[in-house]
This record gives structure tokens, sequence and C-alpha cells, in this order.
């Protein structure tokens, strides 16, 4: 589990890049997207523990399907406040649409699970039922006698 950082704390883009599993040229990428803003020194990036917060919250909601755009309005939900209520109702109907799309996923999901399951249900079954049945058996070992005793006037011997 990534663990909290203090207010104060500042990260290199190696630091958020390895700590996330993400490359340095994603956190450019989003960076470019205006979903982080580091501070400068040099040519170095530094990122603020609210950069870091804000990339926890990125890389969540393309996890649920979320676009980068989609993100980063969620992420100025504070600005979209001072504007009134309509962007507020929008983004609240984004969400519902975005969790009535992950319920079906999961339900189909569920659905394949399911059917995935059964087949190795049924794949087990077949391999563990692999000893033939008593009627095929007893039709084996009738052919086997009757065989023999053909074969026996040519070998010489007699069938066991």
């Amino acid at each position: 589990m990534i663990q909290p950082a203090g207010p104060d704390a500042l990260f290199s883009i190696r630091d958020l890049a390895e700590t996330f599993d993400v490359t340095p040229r994603t956190l450019r990428f989003y960076e470019q997207k205006g979903l982080l803003t580091p501070k400068r020194r040099g040519s170095t990036r530094l990122y603020t523990a609210a950069d870091r917060a804000r990339l926890v919250l990125i890389l969540r909601g393309k996890r649920v399907g979320f676009s980068l755009d989609e993100i980063k309005e969620m992420l100025d939900l504070e600005a979209l406040d001072s504007r009134g209520t309509a962007h507020l109702e929008n983004s609240l109907n984004r969400f519902r649409e975005r969790i009535g799309i992950l319920k079906r996923q999961r339900d189909d999901l569920e659905e394949a699970l399911a059917e995935l399951r059964a087949g190795c249900s049924w794949i087990e079954d077949r391999l563990a039922n692999r000893e033939p049945p008593e009627d095929i058996k007893r039709r084996a070992r009738a052919f086997e006698l009757l065989a023999a005793a053909r074969l026996t006037p040519w070998t010489g011997s007699s069938p066991e």
C-alpha cells in the first residue's frame, strides 16, 4: 500500500514514477494536460504532496474508466463549485452514469466467470471419469476372450 506523504514533502519525477509504477513520460503527459503542476527548480520537476494526491486520484479515475478530461474536471471541482450548481450536477450525472456502466461490466464479468467455471467443472469431470463404464469393460473382456479363443488354433496355446 502506498503511504501518505507529509504536506511539505517534495518528490522527484523518478520518486513518483517508481512509487506508482508509471513512467516519467506519463507524468510529463499529465502535466501537459494540466492534471499535475510540479514546481520547477531549474529543469528539475518537484512534485508536492498535493500533486502526489492528485496522481492517486488520476490513476484511480483511469482505473474505473474516466477519460483524462473527465478526471481533470473532477479534480477541479472546487473551481466548478464557484461557477454554480449546474456544473456539479453535470459531474454528479457523469459519476452516476459511470457507476451504471461499471455495474453492467461487473455483471457481464460475473456471467463470463460463471460460464468459465462451468466449463472448468465439465472438463474436470471428463478428466476424472476417464475410467470406461462397466458395460464397455465387459464387452472388452468378452472381445479379448473371443480373440484369444480364435488365436488358439494358430498359436497352440490355450487362452488365459
